[in-house]
């Protein structure tokens, strides 16, 4: 370990008994800032994906069962055939100390330095390392007014360093505000809400482009299935999904 990281180690430990934090789960102290809302502990009972997992290569769903490296590309679930992106891949499923990462990110525009690599390991994993530049999804100028950021955007600059991508935050917006709580919703009501909710105003930064599509959270697809569908009509090239958590559906 050289010097940087010590100093860092140092000063994350000294800003811990400064200001101790409660982990938002079990009560107990969180150790390190680096964590951010939970505990050591609740962070290794959260299941996070490695890149060793049976997935649909598409979505990103687990699925059962083992296959041979060789032909992971080729594993499907079919529930995802008809949306326009290229891949989806998250973080770990949407539990325990994603779960309330998510939730917390939606109140407080800040991204853990553990959510931050998380992220960048998963980004950096096939086929997301195929990606020339980032595209978080907007939120409408109405909910953007309300809460003051969009987390989209925020998860993007905490990642788009480490992952030497640019961050375009233009072209891609929201046409119209759908309601705020969406829970309990089946798929085609998910899809209903956000059908022709996005455009495209700039397609020239978008053509040709392997588009990193940056949100905190994969439920049914809808939204991410939604955007990427404008941006390849844009003329991007490929559309890749990345997300901090998705429900295991």
């Amino acid at each position: 370990m050289d010097l940087t990281a010590n100093v860092k180690l140092l000063c994350d430990a000294f800003l811990t008994l400064l200001y101790p934090q409660t982990c938002v789960i079990c009560q107990q102290s969180v150790e390190r800032r680096a964590f951010g809302v939970a505990c050591e502990e609740c962070w290794q009972s959260t299941l996070l994906f490695t890149g060793d997992e049976t997935i649909c290569w598409k979505c990103g769903t687990p699925l059962a069962g083992s296959v041979d490296k060789s032909r992971r590309a080729d594993v499907r679930c079919h529930r995802c055939d008809d949306h326009a992106y290229t891949a989806a891949r998250a973080c770990g499923l949407y539990e325990k100390a994603l779960r309330e990462t998510v939730l917390s990110l939606k109140r407080k525009p800040h991204v853990s330095k553990t959510i931050s690599r998380l992220l960048v390991n998963t980004a950096s994993r096939e086929p997301l390392n195929d990606s020339t530049s980032i595209v978080p999804v907007p939120l409408h100028p109405k909910r953007l007014q309300m809460r003051g950021f969009n987390q989209a955007s925020v998860i993007a600059r905490a990642v788009s360093t480490s992952l030497r991508l640019p961050i375009n935050e233009v072209s891609l917006i929201r046409t119209s505000h759908t309601e705020k709580y969406r829970a309990g919703l089946d798929a085609k009501g998910r899809t209903d809400t956000v059908s022709r909710a996005f455009a495209v105003v700039h397609p020239r930064l978008i053509a040709g482009e392997k588009i990193l599509l940056i949100d905190d959270v994969l439920t049914t697809g809808a939204t991410a299935a939604m955007c990427a569908g404008v941006l390849s009509e844009a003329g991007a090239e490929a559309v890749f999904v990345l997300t901090i958590a998705r429900t295991a559906r």
